[in-house]
């Protein structure tokens, strides 16, 4: 397990820092997540040289290739933004597989990791950015729960009771779960109308996404998973067009939350509890 030390603190750096710029400007650079693939591959590599353990680079690539497959999926899902995808690879490689179970198994705990101290991370950042636009929010809430209100509070006094019976009961916890969903449907609505901003075209980057097509001229910008282009957003400022942009919450936090989780449960326990017996790459 002490081989894995150093990718485990590579990935922690690398974390901090793309935490950092997440927050700052919104976007990972790239210099940032590619180095942190090259510096992993490489460390596997220069480690199974020297121990002539070749399944120890092996299992890197074909966890960085299951992370790139996983990517990709968020990626067009738009569920992840470019940066975070990258960032996502860059850890496939870090995780300590040592059979062809745990090949499977780590990459789906870090992801239930992810998203699940994700969603945490997220409703306590979007409750800060509902206190900041807290009339625009009002609004947009009322207009999404116009009609639908007594429904509304009957789904949530019926969740309040079960949240109640659930002290003692999982089951009842579970639905009360379930009829808490339309009111973070209106939560999340509403938060999401909040996050569409008028941006001047002197304040957009590569890959900002639009929230609705644009037309200048006889050239029509439309709405894509990669976002805004470097070309489009130049021919955006020749003409001082302001657009409007859907923001998000900055995700990358939630990476490093979840790296350090998933680092304390495998040092603090043995990954042997996922599969006993390695498997060999190599007869």
């Amino acid at each position: 397990m002490q081989e894995y030390y150093f990718l485990f603190a590579l990935a922690f750096v690398y974390a901090l820092f793309a935490t950092i710029q997440d927050l700052k400007h919104r976007e990972v650079a790239n210099w940032l997540n590619f180095s942190l693939i090259a510096f992993a591959l490489a460390y596997r590599a220069f480690y199974a040289s020297a121990t002539n353990n070749l399944n120890f680079f092996l299992f890197g690539v074909y966890g960085f290739i299951i992370m790139v497959v996983l990517g990709n999926v968020f990626y067009y899902a738009k569920a992840f933004a470019g940066g975070d995808a990258k960032l996502l690879m860059g850890f496939g490689i870090i995780l300590p597989y040592q059979s062809y179970m745990q090949l499977i198994l780590l990459p789906i705990l870090l992801v239930f990791t992810l998203f699940l101290s994700g969603a945490v991370y997220s409703l306590i950042y979007s409750i800060f950015i509902v206190a900041k636009n807290k009339k625009a929010f009002v609004k947009k809430f009322n207009d999404n729960v116009k009609n639908k209100k007594i429904l509304l509070i009957l789904a949530t006094a019926l969740s309040l009771l079960f949240i109640i019976a659930g002290i003692y009961n999982a089951f009842a916890f579970l639905l009360a779960i379930l009829f808490l969903i339309p009111l973070i449907w209106a939560y999340t609505r509403s938060l999401e109308q909040c996050l569409i901003v008028l941006t001047p075209p002197l304040q957009l980057t590569e890959g900002d996404w639009l929230e609705k097509e644009v037309k200048i001229g006889k050239t029509t910008i439309k709405k894509s998973v990669h976002g805004l282009s470097l070309k489009e957003i130049q021919l955006l400022k020749k003409y001082s067009k302001k657009v409007l942009i859907k923001t998000g919450i900055p995700f990358v936090p939630a990476f490093l939350i979840t790296l350090i989780i998933i680092i304390t449960i495998l040092i603090k326990f043995p990954i042997s509890f996922i599969h006993p017996i390695p498997l060999n790459l190599l007869p």
